[in-house]
């Protein structure tokens, strides 16, 4: 590990980050960790192919 954050991983990060963030402000919006967690595991798996 040459210590050096992947492009892929900081998206991820930030909109994850932003999206608990935002259920966190608007609980109608669902469970915050669940929101997160599910946006994020769809960004990986669409960006696994690239």
């Amino acid at each position: 590990m040459d210590g050096q954050v992947d492009q892929r991983t900081v998206l991820l990060l930030l909109v994850g980050g932003g999206v608990v963030y935002t259920a966190f402000q608007h609980p109608s919006f669902g469970t915050a960790l669940l929101v997160g967690v599910g946006v994020m595991t769809l960004l990986h798996l669409l960006m696994k192919g690239q």
